[in-house]
């Protein structure tokens, strides 16, 4: 894998960039004003020395304005280590040139990955040596080149450094972005969800006011139409029609005062269990008649609100089901703990459970139940009556 070098707004940041690129202009300016006095001034080979540098400086920019494929980047280094190697051969005695290998050892570690930057590095550093024992006596040759060795794979230590950090760097920023669209698509879940479970309530209290409060109010139009037609001929037939009014009327209040109940979220004060529960059984004897025995633990556990809420909501459940379905006069409602587990119980001593009972309340109770790991239990009582049963894991 290779990297291009042309790094202000893609690999690394224009600071970055802009002061590589300025040390490699620059680096290449102070070679050509100093190497160009030691290239001998006989013949043509001042002039080969300037063009080669001339020649190295164009192709450095290039290299720097546009991406090049990995065929042209090496191309590119084996001309320019050709040029270095010449001008070196030409001032043996002159230590300027090799710096050349200088740039072009980060370009390497820079442009290429692994093995490939390593390998022209390597290869600057074999040319260097080679020059220089053909040009100078030995040992004197090997103990020259060491310290261009030393420079090249330093630079090229701190370009393959510096290209890991900003990898780095681009991996955190595009992580950061992934988690964003994350929770930004986690919010928009979430917000879809809640609108969903509002307008299923909707729902299901529109079912709900027809089936109970609808029906009665029509019971009760239907039989006062009658009343008005009887009143001033058979007022004796009128007027058990009237108590038959009188009692819907009186049913359909108190089927909107549970609905009312049920709707009402405990405040924040009363969310512990034992202040929300006794305050929901006070309202429900209140709306109902339905004498109601509450049962609580000496302490209870620590809960989370969700636990708290779902065995609010059981009971809630519970004793709808009690008033609509099981035509009792009395109802048991008990809160323990047995230390892995806690459970909210209803029972009542009406008639049990009958086909077609509780669909839309005990499903949901269902559902916010095994979303905490929980179950929910609902079926006849061993005293008589029905029995509603929700566990909770702690």
């Amino acid at each position: 894998m290779r990297y291009n070098f042309i790094m202000p707004l893609k690999r690394f940041r224009f600071s970055d960039a802009f002061f590589i690129q300025a040390v490699g202009y620059f680096t290449i300016l102070t070679v050509a004003l100093l190497g160009i006095n030691v290239i001998p001034a006989t013949g043509t080979a001042r002039a080969a020395g300037m063009g080669i540098l001339i020649l190295f400086s164009v192709l450095f920019a290039l290299t720097t304005r546009r991406p090049l494929s990995a065929r042209a980047m090496h191309i590119y280094f084996a001309v320019q280590s050709i040029g270095a190697a010449l001008l070196i051969t030409m001032t043996p005695r002159w230590g300027v040139f090799p710096i050349l290998f200088f740039i072009l050892s980060a370009q390497a570690m820079v442009e290429f990955e692994g093995r490939e930057g390593f390998l022209w590095v390597g290869g600057f550093t074999l040319i260097t040596t080679l020059v220089f024992l053909f040009t100078t006596e030995w040992p004197a040759s090997l103990l020259v080149s060491l310290p261009y060795t030393a420079g090249y794979w330093f630079f090229a230590a701190f370009a393959r450094a510096l290209t890991s950090a900003e990898q780095e760097r681009n991996k955190s920023q595009q992580l950061l972005a992934d988690l964003q669209r994350a929770h930004r698509q986690l919010q928009e879940y979430a917000a879809r969800a809640e609108e969903l479970a509002i307008s299923e309530e909707r729902n299901r209290l529109a079912r709900e006011m027809h089936d109970t409060l609808g029906h009665r109010l029509t019971v009760s139009a239907v039989q006062l139409e009658a009343v008005e037609k009887l009143l001033q001929t058979e007022p004796e037939r009128a007027a058990p029609m009237l108590a038959t009014v009188k009692e819907q009327i009186r049913a359909a209040l108190s089927e909107l005062r549970q609905t009312v109940a049920t709707l009402r979220e405990p405040l924040e004060s009363d969310l512990p269990l034992e202040h929300a529960l006794p305050r929901l059984i006070a309202d429900f004897r209140q709306a109902t008649g339905i004498e109601v025995t509450l049962t609580l633990p000496p302490a209870l556990p620590a809960l989370t609100p969700q636990q708290r809420l779902t065995l609010y909501r059981a009971a809630q459940e519970g004793l709808t089901n009690v008033h609509k379905h099981a035509q009792a006069t009395h109802a048991w409602v008990a809160l323990k703990s047995t230390g892995e587990h806690v459970a909210l119980t209803v029972r009542d001593d009406g008639r049990g459970p009958q086909g077609g009972e509780g669909g839309f309340g005990l499903r949901g109770l269902h559902e916010r139940a095994a979303h905490l790991g929980g179950e929910v239990r609902f079926g006849h009582a061993p005293e008589g009556g029905s029995l509603l049963e929700v566990d909770l894991p702690l």
